[in-house]
């Protein structure tokens, strides 16, 4: 059998590049198809008005792998992280507010103003997750240990991929076991509730709730679900923002970082096709073979990688009869949950919040992320609305303004504000749909916005809206989901995407998952990516 390329990549996401590189540098020859006339999948930059460019989807960087960074010599090929000092700024209605950053001395003096206890706790707090962090991330850069105990009707093994799973098992234990007295609590926070843990060690509601935004980002969940804890450990894993959990923007946009993976993709002999859109996975023998264009070309490879999610590579990709019924029914069950929004606004002008004054000029209320969630019974409101199927009454937002340290994005003077809202929720309720109130959820969240900063309706020059249902007709997104589906506690580690097939094979040979549907979920990490072309080396 003749095949035109070694591997096939579905997608030209961050996660489908770093894979591709990886392989090419191995001397493989690989080819990249990217239905859009960019790469970068929800990592890019655009134009959302004449001189105005945001990152439409994805916006900060933290999780990306220090060995992706190296590997692909980024920095050689223009990545750049721009700093944040400080990180967050909460404002409240009552015009207090709250900042916090890597500036230890900062954060007692801001949190005091509301505990002095809590200023006490917090960097015990801190040095906790990040003792955690350190012991999990090495877990990360490989497939996770399956110690689940399923039928060899379910995924037969042979002894060499048994002594692997004795061997992640092990390394697995050890990172455990390192972890020592602290063990018990940091099982909860693998495992159990973001609210729970974040009242034992906190009493002020402000410091809370500004924590807690990170354990619900892109989920449907409330933070008294489990799970939660784990998504709060997610984001503050990471070093790409300049210091442990400490999230940058990159100059240029987060189009920057995926241009510079393609070049890297490219300076190691990928071939990348843009405008070339995969109308279908060939497959023969049960064999992954090669792929069937839209307009009706095939293109054939020893290997074929899909960047995409699982719901659209199993179920969209491949003919229906092409899985075995246990392996197509565990897909269909996959939970794809979601209640993010993004709006990307060009602004006339800077903020100006009363709770911390000034426009003329960047201060720190500008540099980090903005909470607009001023307490957790707010955060649980909120759900409470999307559960019902309602988009919050009252939005919990996260505002960054890359402009502040970026001075690419805007003419002088002028501002992009990116706006992340929670919760929005996919599936609405009977008798509403995204199409037909995006514009006044839009405006709904502006205004709370405007709340705490009274210049800023007014201040909004133009605005890009990517509802749940934008999400997932652009980028391909199931259900709007930015991991490519939930990160619950039924969805992580070994039972990623699905149980027994966390090490990004299939039941097709020659067919590997590298996206964020798989271990270890989402962010712009390049691990899921970068695991696979290793697991694809190894053999399929």
């Amino acid at each position: 059998m003749t095949f035109s390329y070694d591997a096939i990549l579905i997608g030209g996401g961050h996660n489908g590049l770093v894979c591709a590189t990886t392989l090419a540098k191995a001397g493989k020859k690989v080819l990249v198809l990217e239905r859009h006339t960019v790469v970068g999948g929800a990592a890019v930059t655009e134009d959302i008005a004449p001189g105005y460019r945001a990152s439409t989807a994805s916006y900060l960087i933290s999780l990306l792998l220090p060995e992706v960074v190296e590997e692909m010599e980024l920095a050689k090929h223009g990545y750049k992280v721009l700093g944040r000092n400080p990180s967050s700024f909460t404002p409240l209605p009552d015009g207090r507010s709250l900042l916090m950053g890597p500036d230890e001395a900062l954060n007692h003096r801001e949190i005091a103003k509301f505990s002095a206890r809590d200023a006490e706790a917090y960097p015990k707090y801190e040095a906790w997750l990040t003792r955690v962090a350190e012991c999990i991330e090495p877990l990360l850069t490989e497939p996770p240990a399956d110690l689940l105990p399923l039928p060899a009707s379910w995924r037969a093994r042979g002894w060499l991929s048994r002594l692997r799973e004795l061997r992640r098992s092990r390394k697995l234990y050890r990172a455990m076991q390192a972890l020592g007295d602290e063990l018990p609590q940091s099982i909860e926070l693998l495992t159990g509730a973001a609210r729970p843990i974040l009242d034992r060690w906190f009493e002020s509601d402000v410091l809370k709730a500004t924590l807690a935004t990170d354990a619900v980002i892109g989920a449907q969940q409330p933070i008294s679900a489990p799970g939660t804890g784990y998504v709060l450990l997610h984001h503050v894993m990471g070093t790409a923002g300049g210091a442990r959990g400490v999230w940058g923007y990159v100059e240029g946009g987060m189009g920057a970082v995926t241009q510079a993976m393609a070049a890297s993709a490219r300076a190691a002999g990928v071939e990348i096709r843009l405008g070339a859109e995969v109308g279908e996975i060939v497959v023969e023998d049960g064999r992954a073979v090669g792929v069937r264009m839209r307009g009706g070309d095939v293109i054939r490879a020893k290997t074929v990688i899909s960047n995409a999610t699982p719901d659209v590579t199993f179920r969209k990709l491949l003919p229906a009869t092409a899985l075995p019924k246990p392996f197509a029914d565990a897909v269909a069950r996959i939970d794809y949950a979601s209640a993010s929004m993004k709006i990307n606004l060009a602004v006339s002008e800077l903020p100006d919040f009363t709770a911390m004054p000034g426009k003329a000029t960047v201060g720190p209320q500008h540099r980090g992320t903005i909470h607009i969630s001023p307490t957790m019974e707010y955060l649980e409101a909120a759900y409470d609305d999307a559960r019902r199927g309602q988009p919050s009454t009252a939005p919990i937002l996260e505002l960054t303004i890359p402009t502040s340290v970026d001075t690419t994005l805007a003419p002088p003077g002028h501002h992009i504000v990116q706006m992340f809202v929670q919760y929005a929720p996919y599936q609405l309720a009977e008798g509403l749909h995204w199409d037909a109130i995006r514009e006044d959820f839009a405006d709904r969240c502006i205004a709370a916005v405007n709340d705490y900063a009274p210049n800023f309706a007014a201040s909004v020059l133009y605005r890009q809206i990517l509802t749940p249902l934008d999400l997932e007709r652009r980028f391909a997104l199931t259900g709007g989901n930015i991991f490519h589906g939930s990160m619950a506690l039924h969805q992580l580690f070994s039972m990623r995407p699905i149980p027994g097939w966390a090490d990004y094979r299939t039941p097709l040979r020659g067919l590997f998952l590298c996206g964020s549907g798989n271990h270890p979920g989402g962010g712009v990490t390049g691990a899921p990516g970068r695991n696979c072309a290793h697991e694809v080396l190894r053999g399929g």
